[in-house]
């Protein structure tokens, strides 16, 4: 579905600039808003987030990295 929404000039050129360095449209970007926005306010952003560094292997054990990022602090 589409829809009409009057946005200012600054945030055009915003957006304009963010579609361009992250290689998507105008429109994606705010698809992508509007499904963050949602996932706010509907509490499903800590479900989506859940696991999220589950692929990264720069990592390790997560306890080892927090105690780390803590500097062994206890």
């Amino acid at each position: 579905m589409r829809f009409l929404a009057d946005i200012p000039d600054d945030d055009i050129l915003w957006l304009d600039t963010q579609a361009a360095e992250q290689g998507v449209s105008r429109a994606e970007l705010v698809r992508r808003a509007v499904a963050g926005y949602r996932a706010d306010v509907s509490g499903d952003a800590i479900d989506n987030a859940f696991g999220i560094w589950r692929a990264r292997d720069d990592i390790g054990d997560g306890l080892k990295y927090q105690r780390r990022l803590r500097g062994k602090r206890e």
